[in-house]
């Protein structure tokens, strides 16, 4: 068995997967947007702290499966430095203790095997990844093969959500109460600008949308139930008819036979269907991870580090990459 640790922002999870079946024998997570929510956004010295109280109580829920390892995986790029150290700093813990090889998994590289939680890998996939830090395109050929298609030169694409909502006053995490908003609002009612809409560059760029709706509010002081509705109507098509637009140029080009969409903002259903019919338009297979494992979790952690560990990638010296829009996903 592999136990994994994710501990890359603000959800602490530990999962333990059998290396041979690839079931999930155990898998918790505990989540800090409650703490967080009260300051608008992630403070990553909160995260830290959070992180060293729960990774230690997650770890002794675990404690039934410690004495039949063979390794230990833990995310160590990329992420908040402070947030990463505590998952890093448990994982050699216990590979000293336990004289086991350490895993180091590439938080974004484990978002991807988030669609392959208890199940083969799918290989080669053109692959969306839109959350909280990032909106890239990737052509994934395989483990090693991952080439970065496309990316975004501001905001990504989750965190347009969470400054959206922030702006409207609706706390934090945005995502999911910008979507619930958006299903009774009208989203012709404020036209927003798709970004790079005329351009030929394959990029995405969500700053522009983002002072599109920071104009709105402003002009609709004191904000009604309806207006806000209808702000987060017409931000979402926005936001998504970006994405659609950029994406399908990539489908002209490469024609994929698979897509998959992930990352957490993946959980987004208006998402999923406008995808949805993309993919049935270029007679391509979507593919979705599994609600529970689109945010961060150490499940996908878990299944990434089955790979790894069959090709031996183990490492004594784990290094911290800190940038968490980082392009590199070796």
């Amino acid at each position: 068995m592999i136990l994994s640790i994710e501990s890359s922002c603000d959800d602490s999870s530990i999962a333990v997967t059998d290396i041979v079946t690839k079931e999930i024998l155990f898998h918790r997570k505990i989540s800090q947007e409650a703490e967080h929510a009260k300051y608008g956004g992630v403070v990553p010295e909160l995260a830290s702290r959070l992180h060293a109280v729960d990774l230690p109580k997650l770890l002794e829920e675990a404690k039934p499966y410690l004495d039949d390892l063979k390794a230990v995986a833990v995310t160590n790029a990329p992420g908040l430095s402070v947030t990463l150290l505590e998952g890093v700093a448990m994982a050699q813990a216990l590979s000293i203790a336990k004289g086991l090889p350490i895993i180091p998994i590439n938080h974004l590289k484990a978002h991807i095997y988030s669609l392959f939680i208890e199940k083969e890998a799918i290989f080669p996939m053109l692959v969306l990844l839109i959350s909280g830090g990032h909106t890239m395109v990737l052509d994934v050929e395989s483990f090693d093969e991952i080439t970065v298609v496309a990316t975004t030169m501001d905001d990504s694409f989750g965190e347009s959500f969470d400054k959206v909502a922030k702006m409207m006053g609706l706390g934090y995490p945005g995502g999911p109460v910008i979507e619930k908003l958006a299903q009774k609002g009208d989203p012709d009612r404020f036209p927003m600008p798709i970004p790079l809409q005329h351009s030929p560059k394959i990029a995405f760029s969500y700053s522009g949308i983002k002072n599109a709706v920071r104009l709105v509010v402003e002009a609709n002081q004191p904000l009604d139930e309806q207006t806000k509705a209808d702000i987060a109507a017409s931000f979402q098509k926005a936001a998504i008819a970006h994405l659609m637009q950029k994406t399908k140029k990539i489908f002209a080009t490469l024609k994929p036979k698979d897509f998959a969409i992930v990352g957490g903002a993946s959980a987004n259903m208006a998402v999923r269907e406008a995808f949805a019919n993309l993919c049935a338009r270029f007679d391509c297979n979507l593919h979705l991870a599994d609600l529970q494992y689109c945010s961060d979790n150490a499940a996908m952690v878990g299944r990434c580090a089955i790979d790894a560990y069959y090709m031996e990638r183990f490492s004594d010296a784990l290094t911290i990459e800190v940038s968490p829009r980082t392009d590199n996903i070796s």
